[in-house]
């Protein structure tokens, strides 16, 4: 039997469950994630929406209790840390509360990392660039900019770090410009301030090219990007007749990951516990099916066996999609109909 503790499994983490000014603006007074939740509606018969909340209900994480609560959770069922999407628009940053207070109080004790999520924010869920609220401008001034703004984060304790090099990924690396250039001031940065170096991580959300030619340390898979399809449509009775979306293989999206050839350059491997984004995009979504607890815990198992035969020391990490993306139907947070069986299968997958 192996212990978790020789294996970091760090979850990504969504901070959009708290009030903004600009959701508010853009979405309507009081928008949060919880907002789209509720919207969710079967497409199909036995489609299981919308996702309820369980034990920690429609939260608010501007409380330190929730937070808290979040914590304790993940630690009991062998998640050693967080990584929060960071958004940072040269210098403006948004969804930014949770974090700076985790920073600001030193509570809750549970590592955390950071993933620039570098997209544009627009009008559409699906990223496509039609109507832009909030935009990306890259230049290498800004670069060094946002570096400096995140030292605060990188020195404190809770930060995770490979080989003392604070850990850092990079949501859509394809989209900076000058990607080599941005990351050799990155570095250039981090060593004026005295740091070790960096741990630069290129999640693969746009290919599965090589990330360590721009000067990233490593990759990280981000199921379900790169699935290949097994369409299903057909197969379902649709309730929703308008729907122009996909019903995929949960199991297909396992048996394509366990069965990935290693690429040459290191790759972090990830899991996720399911997926269905029909609560943001409804008629146009992608829906999972076939996910179970023991389908989930199966596929951690065999990830988990994989990343310590890949990695040693520092840099045995693996991630999960994701600690609490609800309007994707991607959350291992207790819901109403499974409660904690998606933890509880990820702490025996861990630890088998």
């Amino acid at each position: 039997m192996m212990g978790a503790h020789d294996l970091r499994a760090i979850a990504f983490y969504l901070p959009q469950f708290h009030r903004i000014d600009e959701n508010d603006r853009w979405w309507g007074e009081g928008f949060t994630e919880w907002t789209n939740v509720r919207r969710g509606r079967p497409q199909f018969a036995g489609h299981y929406q919308p996702h309820a909340p369980g034990e920690l209900g429609y939260y608010d994480l501007v409380d330190p209790a929730v937070r808290s609560a979040q914590a304790a959770l993940a630690r009991e069922h062998g998640i050693h840390g967080f990584c929060y999407y960071h958004y940072w628009f040269n210098g403006r940053r948004l969804l930014e509360r949770p974090l700076d207070a985790v920073l600001a109080s030193g509570t809750p004790d549970l590592p955390f990392c950071v993933c620039w999520a570098n997209e544009n924010w627009t009008r559409r869920w699906d990223g496509l660039e039609d109507d832009i609220l909030m935009q990306q401008v890259y230049n290498l001034q800004d670069s060094r900019a946002f570096l400096e703004s995140l030292l605060p984060l990188f020195r404190d304790p809770r930060y995770i770090r490979v080989d003392d090099r604070p850990l850092l990924l990079v949501y859509k690396a394809a989209l900076i410009p000058d990607v080599a250039g941005t990351v050799a001031v990155w570095r250039d940065a981090a060593r004026a301030a005295g740091l070790a170096g960096l741990h630069l991580v290129a999640c693969e959300t746009t290919g599965k090219s090589d990330p360590t030619r721009f000067g990233f340390d490593a990759g990280c898979e981000f199921p379900p990007h790169g699935h290949r399809p097994v369409p299903l449509n057909g197969e379902m009775r649709m309730i929703n007749r308008a729907f122009r979306g996909m019903v995929t293989s949960y199991k297909s999206q396992v048996v394509q990951s366990l069965q990935r050839a290693l690429p040459a350059f290191p790759l972090y491997r990830t899991v996720m516990p399911g997926w269905d984004n029909t609560a943001r995009r409804q008629d146009g979504g992608t829906i999972f099916v076939g996910s179970s607890p023991e389908l989930f815990g199966y596929w951690v198992e065999r990830t988990a066996a994989q990343a310590r035969q890949q990695h040693a020391g520092d840099a045995r990490l693996m991630f999960v999609n994701a600690w609490n993306e609800w309007g994707e139907g991607c959350h291992l947070e207790p819901d109403a109909r499974y409660g904690r069986q998606y933890l509880q299968a990820l702490a025996r997958g861990l630890c088998a």
